[in-house]
This record gives C-alpha cells, structure tokens and sequence, in this order.
C-alpha cells in the first residue's frame, strides 16, 4: 500500500469520526443507582455491566458520555433521558 493511499484512508476515518457525537449524562443528588442503570438499559441499549459501569463513573466522576453516534439517533435518546430526569447533553 502506498503512503499516499494509507494517509488519505486514515484523513476518511478522522473525517468520519467528527461526525460522531455523544451524550453525557450528569452526576446528581435525586437519581437512584438502579434508575440509572434501568435507564441506561432501557434508552442506550446498554448490558448491565455498561450501565454499571457508566452508573459508577457518573457518580465519581461528575460525568461519563453513555453513547456516541450521529446526532439524529442520539437526539431521540437525550430526550428520552431528558424526560426521565437525568441530566445529560449532546456535545
């Protein structure tokens, strides 16, 4: 393969991936580990152990992006954590 090839193939893939964006969900005093982790569950398609795992950063670290992707399918999924009384955003 040529360099040429290899770095214009590498310029797509970062091309690509700026297009990616993520939810963050955000710490708070008011949700219970187990909603969040149902949560997680229920809009993200997370398995147990993400949601788990994102729960735990959540709460230690302030915040933790829970699902990356483009923004029309991310859209819906911030809503219905929105709607559900989590703090999150898409950045």
């Amino acid at each position: 393969m040529s360099t040429k090839r290899k770095i214009q193939e590498e310029v797509e893939t970062l091309e690509e991936e700026t297009n990616q964006f993520e939810i963050v969900l955000f710490n708070d005093d008011v949700n219970t580990f187990d909603f969040v982790i149902d949560s997680l569950i229920e809009v993200c398609e997370h398995t147990l152990e993400q949601a788990e795992q994102c729960t735990i950063l959540v709460h230690y670290k302030g915040k933790c992006t829970v699902k990356t992707g483009e923004y029309n399918d991310l859209k819906s999924r911030c809503s219905k954590l929105l709607n559900k009384g989590l703090s999150a955003e898409i950045v």
